[in-house]
């Protein structure tokens, strides 16, 4: 009853299989090889553009250098209060920018509020050089709050982006969750609605180490890579990479394995909002689940096998806690089971 993230499940059998095949015989380094060349054009098919790829191995290098190449002098990026970039990642997209600041916003479950985006933008006016120059947008889909963007927030947000001449970024370590709970195309979520580059995701997924920025405008990505070999997240056996993506993506497998882990956060949530010892904080969305128990409860259930956080109600979650409760997440993968899931059911029935 492993809950605590999809990032401690192990690979997917099929990424697995891929990695194992590619480990035979030689092929050209450096993003040349032709599996490399393959996973590039299927990324143009998937969204359904010409696009610039760039594989990186992990999420926070994906953002850093997605936000290093949209940089200005004394740029501001703006992004949900919670959000991982500014709550998760170290100071990296302020590293690597060479000083760029985050800015939070607020918003409810994890979602950018338009209106609120606006206010903190007109923050920093153009004409005043001691502010900095808003440099761009970054919102996270799906949300640290396990919440989706609906298309039409997406759109609302790239208006504003739009007005104020800032390019948007998407941080989609959970891309594929996001886009099945939307049932859209990779193109609806991002280059339709507004987004111009993305962090896309695929670790948490089912993938070993897989994660890569995309520029849905190739114009936008001519520092890239000078920037990204600066950064060290050139890798020299980049087919290992590629070759995670080419399973993942074949037959569709990345998209199932995300409607798989989203239906058990479901049927998780199904459990828990049948269950007199807990409560759901708010309705999941995709394959992240929120609950509110007592501290008592928490530690019975995590003596009993299962595996989840606390976690912070403070960014946006608006969690009604009581003075001796606690808000808890769990996450679902492709390695979760129905057994797991009505194993821990039984527990809190």
């Amino acid at each position: 009853m492993n809950f605590a993230s999809d990032n401690c499940a192990g690979a997917h059998p099929a990424i697995a299989a891929a990695l194992a095949e590619n480990a035979r015989g030689f092929a050209p380094s450096y993003g040349a090889s032709d599996l490399d060349r393959k996973v590039e054009r299927r990324f143009n098919e998937i969204f359904g553009r010409e696009v610039a790829v760039f594989f990186v191995g992990t999420g926070t290098a994906a953002n850093a250098l997605a936000l290093t190449a949209l940089n200005r002098p004394g740029g501001v990026t703006f992004c949900h209060r919670g959000a991982h970039v500014i709550a998760d990642e170290g100071g990296a997209p302020e590293f690597f920018t060479g000083g760029g600041r985050l800015c939070p916003v607020d918003g409810e479950l994890g979602r950018i509020d338009p209106q609120a985006l606006e206010r903190e933008i007109g923050r920093f006016p153009s004409s005043f050089v001691h502010t900095g120059q808003p440099m761009a947008v970054t919102i996270t889909q799906a949300t640290e709050a396990g919440t989706v963007y609906a298309l039409d927030d997406i759109r609302a947000i790239a208006r504003v982006c739009r007005r104020h001449g800032l390019p948007l970024h998407l941080d989609g370590a959970r891309f594929a969750n996001a886009l099945v709970a939307l049932d859209a195309s990779p193109a609806e979520m991002t280059a339709e609605a507004g987004v111009d580059v993305v962090s896309f995701g695929a670790t948490k997924n089912g993938c070993w180490c897989a994660e890569a920025v995309v520029f849905l405008d190739p114009e936008r990505a001519r520092e890239m890579p000078f920037i990204r070999k600066r950064a060290a997240q050139l890798f020299s056996k980049s087919r290992f990479i590629a070759a995670q993506f080419d399973a993942y993506f074949k037959d569709g497998l990345w998209l199932d394995i995300a409607r798989h882990s989203n239906a058990m956060a479901a049927r998780l949530a199904a459990h828990m909002a049948a269950s007199q010892r807990l409560r759901l904080a708010w309705r999941p969305e995709a394959n992240e689940v929120f609950a509110i128990m007592s501290r008592h409860d928490a530690d019975d259930l995590a003596a009993k096998g299962a595996v989840f956080h606390p976690w912070d109600p403070s960014h946006g979650h608006h969690a009604d806690l009581g003075t001796d409760e606690v808000l808890t997440r769990f996450v679902t993968s492709f390695a979760t089971t129905e057994t797991d899931v009505d194993r821990f059911g039984e527990l809190i029935g």
